[in-house]
């Protein structure tokens, strides 16, 4: 164990994990991530605190994923390179740690002219790599990267994203052994429509004996319409949607389509080995977490000792 987190604990007893993602609000009130959280509880192992998602200003993933743990929840804080430099990473980085949080995804993030502030300066001083790297040192020998040792180490268990359909599956499997000898313990990958891509770059994972390095979590994502599905298709870049899924939502034109296409997904993943779980990623849609969740026959979720 190096952070004895509820979800390490259930990776590493060969559970079948959920975890769901939770966006904090464009705005103060923290009763919108208790309402979220509510929706969430029982249903996932960890939950998702994203750190302001596609560019666009929200609360703090800290200090929305401490309103997640006093709502009895266990969050994995997503922390991105795009709007911090080296030292205001490192500081909060102990500052999360300090107030209890032990997952962490380490992210590179969406660039500023994505979002509500096209004109920002962007950050990058270090790209996810670099982030495990450091995390990594910072938890197992004790010391900042400048090379200063620190009194308390932050215990994390350390993830990161991967996308399995951006270039070729070979460098998509590379990218993910890149990751894994930087420090990553489990992944979190983009939201899988086309299965058997998934399961092609899954199988040079396994090839490659990554699987029984680091924990996959699977990204799926209900859709909610057939123009989510268009936009995602010819917008999002990496994102792979098979004409067949949007001929689905195009025939039934309905949140229920969606809903069925995404169980059928989670049950084409279960199935496949090397998969260690879902990530669910129902974009402000919290609300239908809980059906997928029962209807994909995952409840209930399993406990921990300390759970």
């Amino acid at each position: 164990m190096t952070a004895a987190s509820h979800l390490e604990k259930l990776l590493r007893a060969g559970k079948f994990v959920v975890t769901a993602e939770l966006g904090p609000p464009r705005g103060a009130d923290r009763a919108v991530v208790e309402k979220k959280a509510a929706l969430l509880k029982g249903y996932a192992d960890a939950i998702n605190v994203t750190d302001c998602q596609t560019s666009v200003v929200r609360m703090s993933s800290i200090a929305a994923a401490v309103i997640v743990m006093e709502a009895g929840l266990e969050p994995v804080v997503q922390m991105t390179c795009r709007d911090r430099n080296r030292i205001g990473l490192q500081s909060d980085l102990l500052g999360v740690a300090a107030l209890g949080a032990k997952n962490l995804l380490c992210l590179t993030g969406d660039h500023p002219k994505f979002g509500d502030h096209p004109s920002a300066k962007p950050v990058f001083d270090l790209d996810s790599v670099q982030l495990l790297h450091m995390v990594k040192t910072m938890r197992d020998e004790k010391k900042l990267q400048s090379g200063t040792e620190i009194a308390v180490e932050p215990r994390f268990f350390l993830g990161a994203a991967e996308n399995p359909f951006a270039g070729s599956i070979d460098i998509r499997a590379r990218r993910l052994a890149k990751k894994i000898a930087a420090g990553a313990e489990f992944f979190q990958t983009q939201i899988v429509y086309n299965v058997e891509r998934f399961a092609q770059w899954m199988e040079a994972v396994r090839d490659m004996g990554l699987h029984k390095k680091a924990f996959i979590l699977a990204g799926v994502s209900p859709l909610k319409s057939l123009g989510m599905a268009r936009y995602m298709k010819k917008n999002v870049p990496g994102m792979d949607v098979p004409d067949e899924i949007i001929a689905r939502m195009k025939e039934k034109k309905s949140k229920k389509e969606g809903i069925e296409i995404c169980l059928d997904i989670i049950g084409q993943l279960k199935e496949i080995e090397g998969v260690a779980g879902i990530h669910i990623m129902a974009i402000e849609w919290e609300e239908v977490v809980p059906e997928i969740v029962e209807r994909a026959g995952l409840l209930p979720r399993p406990a921990t000792e300390s759970s």
